[in-house]
């Protein structure tokens, strides 16, 4: 399933209003990809844009697989400052806030966040992410993330390519917004022809490892928000609280 949205917190009509249908994919399938808009405050934004500019950036293929290796071509902050290093923590924790990310991801651990640079001639081949980052403190990687960080029109090509069993779609997203989907999907950046495409990705060990049992986690907690925000706290509210409750507390690893 394929959703975007262009809002961000709880509508007053639930979350069905942070997202839009589009593109590949079907409801249930277990491959939903969601767009985030507004993930990130514009303060923040323009405070992460600033600071990253001041960083050194280093060869991509340092932080790849040994396959990924091979189809990797990008920049990457290395070596954080203290003040960079706080604005990653202040940018996952935007994305840890939002409630759309968290009823869709529902998180529980987050690979450290990168800072990507993409200049032109510069691109990141068909690879599917890690399944277990990290040495000292290992985690599965359930959901893969990328905010945007620079306007689409600033740079032409970029474009992240996510393949799926109803074909492949492409997404380039205004500054600030954020795209999640499963770690399981081969995925590529287009080569970029103009500009620099600057963003921030990283990876989440969900509560819940299967993305089936998530989608069906989210439609729940779509469906009972829209329900309370129409009806209030309802007997049938009450049943659907129940039944993802019980939902979570079967599937959830903790």
């Amino acid at each position: 399933m394929v959703r975007n949205d262009t809002q961000t917190g709880f509508p007053a009509e639930g979350l069905n209003d942070e997202v839009w249908e589009h593109g590949s994919g079907n409801s249930g399938n277990g491959r939903m990809i969601l767009c985030i808009a507004d993930v990130v405050p514009s303060d923040l934004l323009v405070r992460i844009r600033k600071i990253i500019s001041g960083e050194r950036f280093v060869d991509g293929r340092e932080t790849a697989g040994w396959h990924a290796k091979l189809v990797k071509d990008n920049r990457q902050a290395g070596g954080l400052s203290a003040v960079a290093e706080k604005a990653r923590i202040e940018l996952v924790e935007a994305l840890r806030t939002n409630e759309v990310f968290r009823s869709a991801v529902l998180p529980r651990a987050f690979r450290p966040l990168l800072f990507s640079r993409y200049e032109v001639g510069m691109a990141y081949g068909t690879h599917v992410d890690d399944a277990i980052m990290g040495n000292d403190d290992p985690a599965r990687t359930d959901v893969s993330f990328t905010v945007f960080l620079g306007s689409p029109d600033t740079y032409d090509g970029g474009e992240l390519v996510i393949e799926s069993p109803g074909g492949e779609q492409a997404y380039k997203l205004e500054p600030g917004h954020a795209i999640v989907y499963p770690s399981t999907s081969l995925h590529r950046v287009e080569a970029v022809t103009r500009g620099v495409r600057e963003v921030a990705v990283g990876w989440v060990q969900s509560l819940v490892r299967d993305p089936a049992r998530r989608e069906i986690l989210f439609d729940l907690e779509t469906t009972r928000l829209s329900l309370f925000h129409q009806h209030g706290k309802t007997r049938e509210f009450d049943y659907l609280s129940k039944t993802y409750a019980n939902l979570l507390r079967m599937w959830a690893e903790v």
